[in-house]
């Protein structure tokens, strides 16, 4: 079954202070380069969406077999990511998994399992947890949804349209708080390099 995974990177980053977290280094290489190759990892296919191709973070996704997805009009908000990325899904795509690309933390494994919990599943989406069960990422939902991201306005994410879904929703737990772990800040930078390296 074709899921794709859409990685959202076309922010600003403004609380970065200058910097670009999705460029900071996570074991070696660039936040969204890592984030990237796991997803490719999968097998199925990846979008990352970007505010230009010749953005400074399009140069760390040279050479991978991807298709980058241009928001102009990203200072807008997130609605214009998700409606530009689901618009940009291939015709066979049967759901996509939605996935900041500010979490270092997800790892190929924890989206395979994700993708494989969503297929043996009658939900309309699936959306990661944490082990003590807060909502975060990443989320995967269904074709049948893909018409309302379109409707979608300002800064908004898919959390408007997952919470009118009661139980045609399902939660996934994922180890820790890695669901939640995405990284804003210098300072959480620096304290997720202090706890794992």
């Amino acid at each position: 079954m074709t899921i794709p995974i859409l990685l959202l990177a076309a922010g600003s980053a403004s609380r970065m202070r200058g910097g670009d977290k999705l460029l900071e280094d996570v074991h070696g290489a660039p936040c969204l380069q890592v984030l990237a190759k796991r997803a490719l990892a999968t097998g199925q296919p990846v979008l990352v969406t970007l505010p230009s191709s010749d953005h400074p973070r399009a140069a760390c996704l040279t050479g991978l077999e991807l298709l980058v997805v241009e928001v102009p009009d990203a200072d807008l908000g997130m609605s214009r990511s998700l409606q530009r990325g689901v618009a940009a899904l291939p015709n066979n795509a049967k759901a996509v998994m939605i996935l900041p690309a500010d979490m270092p933390d997800i790892t190929t494994d924890d989206m395979n399992k994700m993708l494989e919990a969503f297929v043996g599943t009658n939900a309309t989406a699936l959306r990661a947890t944490t082990q003590d069960g807060a909502t975060g990422h990443p989320t995967l939902v269904g074709v049948k949804l893909f018409e309302q991201f379109q409707k979608l306005t300002g800064d908004k994410g898919a959390n408007a349209i997952l919470s009118a879904l009661g139980d045609s929703l399902m939660l996934h737990a994922l180890k820790g708080d890695r669901a939640r772990m995405d990284l804003d800040t210098p300072e959480h930078w620096s304290a997720w390099r202090a706890r794992t390296q």
